[in-house]
């Protein structure tokens, strides 16, 4: 959609009443993982589930962000799924709302606190972003899952009970929760198909990501991931995040890979000396509008 296509008013009424100051809107995108994102801080915004929904559907957005102020961070960054549900993180909305962050303010770096953790952005070479995504989070309760188990290959199976199609997908948190498959060809899998089975089975109280991924040597991973309650993407931060601490952990990789999503390229590594996974990607800017 481009900005001349944007029905401000099916939009704006996603606003607090009582406001009739104009909002921005950028539409953007990570490595193909596409954002509508609002700018709350001034006038307030209230969106109802359906509105997220429609939002998302029109402006083609795999998640709907909010940018609010923080007392003492540069922004608090709001985010829902393309269903509606509010969720805690997003790696390339992140980096989406670091660039424009670090545009706006003209600082070397930047914070963002979201629900679930504060992260840092910065510039890196030749026009990428990277964000400070934290550590990855593994114990069972923290993912969550509903018992406790080995992290390293839960105890779930697609397929015949005695001859899964899939099975043990290593689990960690990045702010969210990810199931990740490892897998000889990403492309000989029904997503679709599969990926909704494990974003929904019991083990995962709150849902999870989904990811399948296939180690091309050890510094390169091929990536898809079904996202919790957006679908399959072209691009997922986290999920790449999840991935390459899943795969290191496994030493399938070591702690610095190339990801290559449907996208483009992410960079992750996941360094020894503060435990913190840093991923570096592309962004663009599609247009931007008021509302």
């Amino acid at each position: 959609m481009t900005p001349s296509k944007v029905e401000g008013g099916r939009f704006s009424q996603a606003r607090k009443p009582g406001r009739d100051a104009s909002m921005k809107l950028w539409k953007m995108n990570g490595a193909g993982n596409a954002f509508a994102i609002f700018d709350a801080r001034s006038t307030p915004f209230a969106p109802s589930t359906a509105q997220i929904r429609q939002i998302a559907a029109d402006l083609k957005a795999d998640q709907v962000i909010a940018l609010e102020r923080d007392a003492t961070k540069d922004v608090f960054m709001r985010i829902w799924n393309a269903d509606g549900g509010e969720v805690s993180a997003c790696g390339n909305a992140s980096r989406c709302v670091g660039l424009l962050i670090l545009n706006e303010s003209g600082k070397d770096r930047i914070t963002i606190q979201t629900e679930a953790d504060m992260l840092k952005a910065f510039r890196a070479e030749g026009g990428l972003i990277t964000v400070d995504m934290g550590s990855p989070l593994m114990g069972w309760e923290d993912i969550p899952l509903a018992e406790k188990m080995d992290v390293r290959g839960v105890d779930v199976k697609i397929g015949p009970i005695d001859a899964p199609i899939l099975a043990l997908p290593a689990v960690v948190s990045m702010g969210n929760p990810h199931a990740v498959f490892f897998v000889e060809d990403v492309n000989a899998y029904d997503i679709p198909k599969i990926g909704p089975l494990v974003e929904h089975h019991p083990l995962f109280p709150q849902g999870t990501n989904v990811g399948f991924a296939q180690i091309l040597d050890k510094q390169t991973i091929r990536l898809r991931v079904w996202e919790r309650g957006a679908g399959l993407t072209k691009a997922c931060g986290t999920g790449a995040c999840a991935a390459l601490v899943c795969a290191a952990r496994a030493k399938l990789t070591g702690r610095k890979a190339k990801v290559i999503v449907d996208g483009g390229d992410l960079f992750i590594e996941w360094r020894e000396s503060d435990d913190h996974v840093y991923m570096t990607g592309p962004v663009e800017l599609e247009f931007e509008t008021e509302i």
